[in-house]
């Protein structure tokens, strides 16, 4: 039998054969930083954390170890349990937008940051100012924001102050619902999605709920809503926490009762006047001074009225005298009566000023001759203190909304040039637009329209601010005119773009058609304003066109045209 031959052995493959697989470095790794730190500058610039190997360049080795680094980071992550589901939206039962309102608000949305920032040259309507414009009428008409347009909304709010208010309550719960999902919307906690976010009054547990868990602008607007409702509920809501209540929260919830003031809040008041927050009792006797029957009233009123008297011995004509206080008590600090008087001002006017201020209206035509505001405004006052009293007066009929007192203060709309001259830089109550919101709306209208007839849009700007929208007819028609009477003279445009785009907000849009005639290119005046009848002409279009579009718009959300 032959024995088969022995196979030959195949040989092993030489390291030649097959190429060495590459280790990793031993070596720790570098942090993932360095290694970002080292890409981001440069292998030039910075020499990386990593090995080099032979004939290999810095940043080929750099490629490498993140690539290994990437590696490493995904492979070291583990799989987390999944996160618990959010509850689900709160319901909105308002009823949905039109569609067509709903269209508009998109295109509002898609074009909040376009052609109207900035330049104001042009013929078409600035949306970004329309849009506040149409959030407060769809609030007004009670809609709610459809859902896919929800996160735009709150972008825009984000973006724009001006607009949270409005946005928060069109937006509703869901707002809420959405921002405790998402940080960049966080600021829609500090604010509230419109009443309907509120609990009722039929709920008393959800309204102790809120009260005592909520956060501070919701317990802000939950007082504010109660004290609408009932005064008397929202001040016993308040007091059941108010102990244990910061500083300026304190403060805030006083500035929320101010809304809705009656003579049944002086005892938490007269209490407040011994808080330990000085701001606190401030407002506290701001307040209570504000009611005409109040103890703290008769206080102050019993220190001003020892101060200023009238003198009718002469044979001449009546004069107000004023002697102020001479010493500062314990009594005028626990009423509020501040001590250190601004800068320039002395102690004693100081004090004088508040304690007139904060004195009942009518406790002053009995004291100084029994006539009314007007006559007793035009009595001469001994020395140079007539314009402190004046301004303490106006401060007293803003405070006290006495509408008599501030048309008195106010004089005739052909007299006022000085008193808008005099406006105080901080805004003090002897600024005229502050004693004009003390009067009923339509004569204000009036009042602003006879001023700007007789001064022009000169001093006029804050005053047409709190004039009721839309203009009355008279007030329209007085700024329109005087906005064409400053075009044919020739004055510089640019400087009347401020109410401009007020009468783009504020005027009728009933009153497109018949200022259609303004919109002409009209010969420009010798010495004008290089370019000013393009601009003028200009203008006059945009606010035609803005017109029409919030009268297209005003009728949507009624429902027409969907």
């Amino acid at each position: 039998m032959t024995t088969p031959p022995t196979p030959t052995p195949t040989p092993a493959p030489t390291a030649a054969a097959t190429p060495p697989v590459p280790r990793l470095p031993s070596a720790s790794p570098a942090p993932w930083s360095d290694l970002v730190g080292a890409a981001l500058l440069g292998a030039e610039r910075r020499t990386p954390p990593v090995p080099v190997r032979p004939g290999q360049s810095a940043a080929a080795a750099l490629l490498d170890a993140a690539a290994v680094g990437t590696v490493r980071r995904r492979a070291a992550l583990r799989p987390a349990p999944a996160g618990e589901r959010p509850a689900p939206a709160p319901a909105d039962p308002r009823p949905p937008l039109p569609p067509a309102a709903r269209r508009r608000l998109a295109l509002l949305l898609a074009d909040r940051s376009g052609t109207g920032a900035g330049s104001r040259r042009g013929t078409a309507p600035d949306l970004t100012e329309l849009l506040p414009q149409w959030l407060a009428s769809a609030v007004e008409r009670g809609y709610r924001a459809p859902e896919a347009l929800l996160p735009a909304l709150l972008d825009a709010a984000r973006a724009r102050t001006d607009l949270r208010p409005a946005a928060l309550a069109l937006a509703g719960p869901r707002a809420l619902w959405l921002a405790r999902l998402n940080d960049a919307w966080r600021f829609a906690l500090r604010g509230l999605g419109g009443p309907a976010a509120l609990p009722g009054a039929g709920d008393p547990e959800a309204v102790r709920r809120l009260w005592e868990e909520g956060l501070f602008a919701e317990r802000v607007a939950l007082l504010t809503a109660l004290r609408r409702r009932d005064p008397r509920a929202g001040l016993e809501l308040l007091a059941t926490t108010w102990a244990t209540e910061r500083a300026e929260d304190r403060l805030m919830f006083l500035d929320s009762l101010g809304e809705v003031l009656s003579a049944g809040d002086e005892p938490f008041l007269e209490q407040a006047l011994s808080d330990r927050s000085r701001n606190v009792r401030g407002t506290a006797a701001e307040l209570l001074s504000a009611l005409p029957n109040s103890a703290l009233a008769a206080r102050m009123a019993e220190r001003a009225l020892r101060c200023v008297a009238l003198d009718d011995r002469a044979a001449g004509e009546p004069v107000i005298t004023i002697d102020p206080p001479r010493v500062y008590d314990a009594g005028m600090q626990r009423d509020g009566v501040l001590v250190r008087p601004p800068s320039g001002r002395g102690e004693r006017a100081w004090w004088l000023a508040q304690l007139v201020e904060a004195t009942p209206l009518d406790r002053w035509p009995g004291h100084l001759g029994g006539g009314g505001p007007a006559e007793i405004v035009a009595l001469p006052v001994a020395g140079d203190r007539r314009t402190e009293l004046l301004d303490a007066w106006c401060r007293a009929a803003v405070r006290q909304r006495n509408a008599g007192w501030a048309r008195a203060l106010l004089g005739a709309p052909g007299s006022a040039a000085q008193a808008a001259a005099e406006v105080a830089p901080g805004g003090s109550s002897r600024d005229v637009t502050r004693l004009l919101a003390v009067l009923p709306g339509e004569e204000r209208a009036l009042w602003v329209a006879e001023f700007i007839a007789v001064h022009g849009l000169a001093d006029a700007f804050r005053m047409l601010g709190v004039c009721a929208v839309p203009w009355s007819e008279p007030l329209g028609r007085a700024v329109v005119d005087a906005l064409d009477i400053a075009r044919d003279a020739g004055s510089y445009p640019w400087s009347f773009s401020g109410v401009m785009g007020l009468a783009e907000r504020c005027l009728d849009p009933a009153a497109a058609d018949r200022l259609d005639m303004l919109t002409a290119l009209t010969d420009e005046p010798e010495g004008a304003s290089p370019g000013s009848g393009g601009y003028w002409s200009e203008a006059f279009q945009r606010l035609v066109g803005t017109l029409r579009l919030r009268a297209t718009m005003h009728a949507e959300l009624a429902g027409a045209g969907s």
